[in-house]
């Protein structure tokens, strides 16, 4: 058992814009993103199914060729290796889950 502090965990800065605390454990990746706006997230797909949870702002994603906007209390359900991108239309907090784990974030 492990118990963690987000305020403890330093941000990483992965794209410009785009700042995560990432928490690791062996079946997932949990990531807590802060997005300025006006910043993108170009198209790329990645092997782990992902579920994307909105918590603040408006944020515009296209996944699998389908674009929405999305507000706090949306929730994207993004399978393994399908295309999808983004943009924080205001600041944004999201709260990413990646499985099997990101490695490439550690």
């Amino acid at each position: 058992m492990t118990f963690l502090a987000l305020k403890d965990i330093q941000p990483k800065e992965i794209l410009p814009g785009f700042r995560g605390r990432f928490i690791h454990a062996d079946g997932m990746t949990v990531a807590y993103w802060e997005i300025d706006a006006g910043s993108e997230l170009p198209s790329h797909t990645h092997p782990q199914e992902m579920i994307v949870n909105f918590m603040e702002g408006e944020f515009e994603m296209t996944v699998d060729g389908k674009t929405r906007s999305l507000s706090p209390g949306d929730v994207v359900v993004i399978p393994g290796n399908v295309p999808h991108s983004a943009r924080a239309i205001t600041d944004c907090r999201i709260i990413d889950v990646w499985h099997p784990p990101r490695n490439d974030y550690r």
